[in-house]
Parts: C-alpha cells; structure tokens; sequence
C-alpha cells in the first residue's frame, strides 16, 4: 500500500452496539477493496480484525483494530481508508476512547432488526463529545421485517434533526433489489458486484421527494448563501448541495443515515463511495496548533498498545503531523527520553506490513519499544508538543483475584503488569487492611478476559471473589482497668503491671498518653506499653478486626525491681487492651461511601429503590436535561460488591456511576450477628 498524503486518507472509528455488524461492515469492505480474498464471519472466528484468541472464543470484539485499504473511484481519485473496528460492549469501552482518539469522524452501525439500541446511544454521545462527524449505517435491511422508514424514525427520535437519508433502499417481493440515492435523484438495482441506473421505482417516488426536500433545506441551513437562495424560492444546483452537506457533516450539522446488509455486501460500495465523499480528512479537522501537513516538524501519538508474544511489544499511533521514517529520533515528553523509531509497518488486524514512511495523518505502528505506552506522545526535540492523553473511564468492578496453586502470587503480579501495557483500564492493588490482591476493572466480562489472558499467555490459573470487607472495631465508653502479668519460674520471673483508661478518641489509629505518678512505672518502660497497646490494635474484640479511634492512658501500675522487662510490660498492656475494649462497649464499623448515579430520568424511581433496600440514604434527587437524571447517596461498601452489574441491569446499560469512600460509621446491630457468623465460616 504506497503512502497517501492527508487530505487522500479517511480515519474512520465505526461504533455502535456489539452484534451490530461493524466487524461484517469491515469484512465486507476489506473484501470489496481487494484485501481478502475471502468473506470472513465471526461466527467462524476467520474474520480480520476479531483476530484475538477471546475474541474468536466470544464471537465479539475486546479490542480495537485498524483495518487499512485503498478505495478507488472516479471522481474521487484513490484514497487510503484506515478503519477503525470498535468494541460493542460496555466492558471494553476503553478501547473505544482509543479509537476515537485518532479517528477523524465516526461510523455508527446500527442493527435495523433491534433499532437504537444503548451501544449506539452512547456512540453518539462520545462522538458528539468530541466533535467528530457521524455518519450512520443501518445494518440487515435485507431481513423483510426491517423498515427502513421506522428505523429513520427511532433515529430521529433519539438523536434529532440533524439526521437526514442520503440513500433509502428498495424491495421488490420482500427483497433487496436496490436503493435510490436522495442526493442525485438516481435509483440502482444492485446484483453482486453490478450497480444499474434505473427509473426511481413508482412506490418509493413519494418518499424520495419527501427526503429530498428534507436534505435540499438542511444543505441550505449550512450555508447563508444557499440559504437566502432557499428562502427566495431559487434553484440548488447539484454541486451547490453535495458542497453545503460535506460541510454540514463536517460541522456535525448533518448527519447522513444509509441502509443495507453488512453480511451479504449490500450497498458497501456505494456506502463506501459516500465515505470518501462526506467524512473529513484529517487535513480538514486538524487544529490550528497541530495541522495536518506533512512540511511541519514531526509528531506522534501513541493509542492502543498490544503485547504479542511472539513479536513483542507494539505500539499504534498517529502520525499527527511532518513524516515519520525509520530511525528517525523523536522526543517523549512524558519520560523526557529521546527515542529512536525501528521499522514502520502498517497493520490489517494483525498482519503487519513494512512501510519506509509514515505521511501526517495516517495510522501505523512501531515495534519492541518497551518504554512507549498508550497516550504518549512522540515529536521533535526542537518543536516540543504533547497531545492530550486519553481520558479512559474509570474502574467500576472489583473483585479480589487469588492463584489456583500456591506460590503463583508473583506471577499473578508480573502477568497483570504485562496485560496492563496493552490495557490501561484496570488496575491493580493490594488492600493493606484485607490482605488481598483487587482487580477492578469496567465489568464482567472486563475482568474474565484478563484472567483468561493469564491463564493462556503466562499459563496462570486465578480464580476471583467478592473482596473481603475492610471492618473496623472502637470503643464507645471510657473504662479504666488494670493488666497485670506475673511469672515466677526458676531464676528471674516476668512481672509488669499497668492501669490504663481506654476511651474513644474520634481521631484515626491510637492515641497513648501517661499520667502516671510517684514513678509507679519507670518512664523506661512507657515505649514497651506503647508498642504492645499498638499491636493489639490489629484485632478487636469482636470480631478480630483492626481497631480504631482509641485513646489509652498510663495511669498506674506497679514494677518489681529484677523480675520487670519490656517484654512482661508489653503483655500487661495487651491483657488490659483486651480487658478495657470488652468492657467499653465495643462496636463494629464499616465503610461508608459517596455514591452518584447517572441515569434515565425514568428509572430514578427504581434506583432509588434499589438504594434503599442496599441501606443507603439518599441526599439529593435532580433532572440533568436529556431525559437524564442523577442521585446522590451514602451507602455502606459492602452493599456495593455487584454494583456495576445490578446498575447495568437495571438501567440496560444506560446507567452510569461514580464511588468513592468517604468514612466509616457504626454497624447497625441488625447486621452485627450476620457479619460476625460470615467472618468465622
């Protein structure tokens, strides 16, 4: 494939929901391109860019992929497209935020036989969020059931006005026979490979000029000139529309909606051919700090990391401006190193091919880089620049991940590290109150695939449960009580003896004081009844857990001048510790969270339901606009382990949120007796 300048490439994400046909969309092109020479299925597990061992193994994709090929055609001239094959499912949206870094405009695929469903919502919101130009594919229209007409209507619906037909497809006898294109006023049979102009069908005459008139106002919309023309009733001509709705999609105005059947090829071609006519180059949406042109200094940047283990480490980026050629050495500001680039090499899925250089604008990779990460930037030392990193979402499951054998903690450590080079989303730590290792990540299937990753690239087996909850114990009253340890055996004997008033201190840890008089305790001895106070504070009375919030106070006590030590003063002060926090009415505390909750104003009352029943208390309600509402709440963390599944089935995936810890407070005594009977299983 020979380099293509800026303003002849397409990048181009294609979103939407999983089992909507993006991956069949990129087949089919590919194969119309002249890529493959055969149609790939998922189903099969051969297609391009679902390559990856759980990817075949699900049927879905888990990564993003860049799929690269020329499209040629006649008025256009030849133009490298870099598809940009996107996760459907919610736990991998990560990968989505990467595409959508370097991609110039989006592609939202929608599966005609469900309508919008959540995964192409949220397609839009991102896209729209980042001002990228949308244009929407309506998938399986050769199903009879599917109306193109209905599905154009839960689009507008959802989405609003901007969106407008560019292209309807025609049924003869239930069939797929052609589509008629708004634009030009052209209709086509399509057979195979064949497109013939034919006369607009009688029965689609109607809806043609109703959409047309619908695309001729919206072009004039975009544009004061056409739009004074419009209003003083003068002809559009056809160049003057197909002019005013590129820009109109390019200012995301317009949003061009086309129909047809991913799975058997129907209507790629002229979809395709629409692509290169009405989605940006990357000359055309680059900023004024950064252009797009290949004269200017050299830059990089870095979005998805994969780890083969065959090849090892490599890194795909974007060219964002000048050329980038083997060799070359390029500045990283985030490590301040300077590093020198190896082979180029574009990437299909993952066949990669050498390439001697790289124009601004396009996608390729570099290999066996091991300080590069996903986010970085790469540029010349004298022109420093350094692109914003991208802002991936959140963590919102955690479970703690332990070894099927014994001894493979460290290789659980090593094994997660390398995953987290080509998946910056997750995280893991290790609870210093539990003792457990927590993986949190986006979801389910999130945190299957990266134990699935470590049994099969590093040959691990974990398992992953709910964490284990980090209780803690206090004191409510104030008590004074003596600990004395005496032993007499043989030669010297042990001998230490202490009054300490224990009482709540509302503060973190211990507090230790003395007020000890007549030198009852040698001021010697205070470190050691210190030191066994502090140990004891890793397990109450209750229910073994860390203590907290007390204040100890030295009062008295006696010592005998050969028999006493640090080590009998440290047991005296763990016998009366055990002493005075049974006496001063002990209690259990647990973690309390902050909790807000995005969600459809319509599930509100559900959700504060839910809360409820998880012991939450609701501290404020509100509308956000977009028939979206938001709920703040306390709730204790051990209600929250399957949050982000039980949020997801509630609200079908729209449901969204964030919780951070904010305090610990008192166990009810209701749930006392359950917590303290789960602890001793």
């Amino acid at each position: 494939m020979k380099e293509s300048e800026g303003k002849n490439i397409r990048n181009i994400a294609v979103m939407g929901h999983s089992g909507a046909g993006k991956t069949a969309f990129i087949e089919a092109a590919l194969f119309k391109a002249g890529v493959t020479d055969r149609w790939g299925k998922a189903s099969e597990g051969n297609t391009v860019c679902d390559y990856d061992n759980e990817e075949i193994k699900r049927q879905m994709s888990v990564n993003c992929t860049v799929a690269p090929f020329e499209w040629k055609t006649a008025k256009i001239g030849d133009t490298k497209v870099n598809l940009i094959d996107t996760p459907g499912y919610f736990d991998f949206v990560g990968d989505v935020k990467s595409a959508l870094k370097v991609a110039d405009s989006v592609l939202i695929v929608i599966n005609g036989k469900e309508g919008v469903e959540v995964g192409a919502e949220f397609a839009w919101q991102y896209a729209t969020e980042q001002n990228k130009p949308k244009m929407i594919f309506v998938n399986n229209m050769d199903d009879a059931d599917v109306s193109f007409r209905n599905t154009l209507t839960l689009i507008k619906d959802k989405f609003g006005t901007s969106v407008a037909p560019f292209h309807v497809p025609t049924r003869e006898n239930g069939h797929l026979t052609g589509y008629v294109n708004i634009v030009s006023g052209k209709a086509y049979t399509v057979k195979g490979e064949t497109e013939m102009e034919v006369p607009i069908p009688d029965k689609y005459v109607a809806s043609y000029e109703r959409y047309h008139d619908m695309l001729t106002e919206a072009a004039a919309m975009s544009d004061d000139e056409l739009l004074e023309k419009y209003l003083g009733g003068e002809t559009i001509t056809d160049d003057e529309m197909r002019g005013a709705l590129k820009e109109g999609v390019k200012k995301g105005a317009i949003v061009p909606v086309y129909g047809g059947c991913a799975a058997g090829g129907f209507a790629i071609r002229s979809i395709m051919d629409a692509v290169l006519k009405y989605l940006p180059s990357p000359v055309d949406v680059g900023d004024a700090e950064t252009p797009c042109d290949a004269a200017a200094p050299a830059s990089l940047q870095v979005f998805k990391t994969i780890a083969d283990q065959y090849v090892g480490k490599i890194s795909l980026f974007k060219v964002m401006s000048g050329v980038v050629e083997p060799e070359m050495s390029l500045f990283n500001p985030s490590s301040g190193e300077t590093e020198r680039i190896g082979k180029l090499y574009v990437v299909c899925g993952k066949k990669q091919t050498e390439v001697p250089k790289l124009c601004a604008g396009d996608i390729g990779a570099v290999r066996k880089m091991p300080s590069l990460k996903t986010g970085d930037t790469l540029c010349d030392k004298d022109n420093p620049i350094e692109f914003e990193r991208i802002a991936f979402p959140k963590p919102k499951l955690s479970m703690a991940i332990r070894p099927m054998a014994k001894g493979d903690e460290e290789k659980i450590n090593a094994g997660l590290m390398r995953l987290m080079e080509e998946d910056p989303t997750f995280t893991v730590e290790q609870n210093p109150l539990t003792g457990q290792t927590i993986l949190s990540g986006a979801g389910e299937q999130h945190l299957d695939v990266i134990c699935s990753k470590l049994k099969s690239k590093f040959g691990i087996g974990v398992d992953l449960v709910v964490p284990k909850v980090a209780y803690r114990e206090t004191i409510k009253k104030t008590v004074t009580v003596q600990g004395k340890h005496k032993k007499q055996s043989g030669g010297h004997g042990q001998y230490g003896d202490v009054w300490i008033e224990f009482s709540p201190s509302g503060e973190e840890g211990l507090i230790f004081e003395t007020r000890v008089v007549g030198g009852a305790v040698p001021k010697n001895y205070f470190p050691a009844v210190e030191k066994g106070l502090n140990d004891c504070m890793n397990e109450g009375v209750l229910g073994g857990f860390p203590v907290t919030g007390i204040k100890a106070v030295l009062t008295d006590g006696s010592y005998h001048p050969v028999d006493s030590s640090e080590m009998a003063f440290k047991i005296a002060a763990s016998i009366a510790f055990k002493d005075g926090c049974t006496k001063a009415n002990p209690v259990l505390l647990e973690p309390i969270g902050t909790l807000v909750v995005t969600m459809p104003s319509k599930k509100m009352g559900d959700i504060i339901g839910d809360l409820n029943k998880r012991r939450g208390r609701i501290l404020e309600m509100s509308e956000i606009g977009g028939s979206k509402a938001r709920v703040s709440a306390e709730v204790p963390m051990s209600e929250m382990a399957r949050y982000a599944i039980d949020l997801r089935s509630m609200t079908k995936g729209r449901g969204d949120f964030e919780l951070e810890f904010a305090r610990y407070e008192e166990v009810p005594q209701a749930s006392v007796a359950k917590i303290l009977a789960d602890k001793n299983r």
